[in-house]
């Protein structure tokens, strides 16, 4: 073990890089493909750009102040939105960790805890990139993320909180559920499940962490892929990963993944949402004593 571990803010950084490092995680970019939009040194700068941020929130920042400070780093490269989600789970367990409370509990309180005010800097670091988010319940049309600050004076006039926007988004009327947003209403359960089977897992890091992301699509849809493509689409993703998975534990070797990875990208497939937990999946098992 080092004599200088590392903060959580410097492992919230390693994580970022870690999983978009992980090789092959399908239809993302990683270090052996890029998208058309969006390229693997691009996330590397993103994954720099955001450290301020995560120190904040390490330190006690507002969730919303560090979210945003996060996300207006990571813009700071050519590609646009390359950890939007990622950030957005990455904030309170980077500052629950910072007082020594990374558990499903304490994490859930500090999302709980959260303000009208953490909730206008969450709109406004919509301003800082374009985010892909599905169309809001017909109730809450003035709440819709993409209007950035023009939401805030609705926001104010309803005093709602992060809290209340993540609650929103996790099990809107008629909409596509968001699963990150369910993560932060839920108290992360998929993020630390996901960090004790990299800890349980062996090889290198950067294998564990595309066998993670195989185990999340293979469980359960993304919410990119159903807010792009629909759900029937993302149904299917999640039938080719399951597939997939079994027999990459059946060969013990990531080849079936690799060729689902160049199927996916040929057909414009990103299921960006499982590769998010795999970056909160990451820290959680780097504070808990993952090797690197």
């Amino acid at each position: 073990m080092s004599e200088c571990p590392r903060t959580p803010a410097e492992n919230g950084e390693l994580a970022l890089l870690l999983e978009v490092a992980g090789t092959p995680k399908p239809g993302n970019v990683d270090r052996h493909r890029d998208l058309d939009d969006l390229r693997f040194e691009q996330f590397l700068a993103g994954s720099v750009g955001s450290a301020a941020g995560l120190r904040d929130a390490a330190d006690g920042a507002p969730l919303g102040e560090a979210f945003e400070r996060a996300v207006r780093g990571m813009s700071r490269q050519s590609g646009g939105n390359t950890q939007f989600g990622c950030l957005l789970l990455l904030t309170p367990l980077v500052s629950a960790a910072g007082v020594g409370e990374l558990t499903r509990e304490a994490v859930r309180e500090r999302c709980r805890a959260t303000t009208v005010d953490d909730a206008a800097a969450f709109y406004r670091a919509f301003e800082h990139v374009d985010v892909a988010v599905g169309d809001p319940p017909e109730c809450a049309d003035a709440l819709d993320a993409r209007r950035g600050s023009d939401a805030v004076p609705a926001l104010r006039e309803r005093g709602t909180t992060l809290w209340d926007v993540m609650e929103l988004s996790a099990d809107p009327d008629g909409g596509t559920p968001d699963t990150n947003a369910a993560e932060w209403v839920e108290g992360f359960p998929r993020t630390f499940d996901a960090a004790e089977a990299i800890l349980a897992d062996d090889g290198p890091v950067l294998d564990r962490a595309a066998r993670s992301f195989l185990r999340q699509l293979a469980t359960e849809p993304d919410t990119l892929v159903a807010t792009t493509h629909g759900e029937s689409v993302a149904e299917s993703v999640r039938e080719r990963a399951a597939s997939t998975l079994a027999a990459v534990e059946r060969t013990g070797s990531l080849d079936p993944a690799e060729e689902l990875a160049e199927a996916f990208v040929a057909e414009g497939i990103n299921p960006g949402t499982t590769a998010d937990r795999v970056a909160g999946a990451l820290f959680v098992a780097l504070e808990r004593g993952l090797e690197v």
